[in-house]
């Protein structure tokens, strides 16, 4: 199950990428990921963007090849920049990687939770040098941050906090 979304605001996409399971957030372990809903996600980074004047094009799957397909479409190489949430294909998805290599864009990961703490094959983060920042453990919060920070980036502003 694919979810996409887009809004036009201003001349700057960025991509906004969620991986596998996060489509039952507001379902699954509410005391390490909230109550919130993947869609409820979306619409607060919707306002978000909207709020730094650029547009987001939201797309969730549970697999890795609609992933990476979705990154290799020439509407998506258009885009300035590239918010995950890649969930558990941080520990091992080599060919998402590849992907985000590929594009050529600047990323910047986000989690809920703690990575660094949850989950098996904590030492391992294939995104490590791809990204140019990770935000973790605000829930929901570590999205609209992450956001902020890629656009600050993207605009030469540096990372922010």
């Amino acid at each position: 199950m694919t979810t996409e979304a887009k809004q036009s605001v201003g001349g700057m996409t960025i991509l906004v990428l969620h991986g596998p399971n996060l489509n039952l957030l507001g379902k699954r372990d509410p005391a390490k990921y909230g109550t919130i809903t993947l869609e409820e996600v979306n619409q607060g980074l919707q306002r978000e963007a909207e709020a730094l004047g650029v547009s987001v094009e939201v797309f969730q799957s549970n697999h890795e090849g609609a992933l990476i397909d979705f990154l290799q479409r020439e509407t998506s190489r258009a885009a300035q920049g590239v918010l995950v949430n890649p969930g558990a294909l941080v520990r091992y998805a080599y060919c998402f990687r590849q992907a985000l290599i590929d594009l050529n864009k600047p990323v910047v990961e986000v989690h809920m939770s703690d990575v660094a703490r949850t989950g098996t094959n904590r030492s391992v983060n294939v995104l490590e040098d791809v990204r140019v920042a990770q935000v973790t453990g605000l829930k929901e919060a570590s999205y609209y941050e992450g956001l902020r920070r890629l656009v600050e980036h993207l605009r030469g502003g540096g990372l922010g906090g």
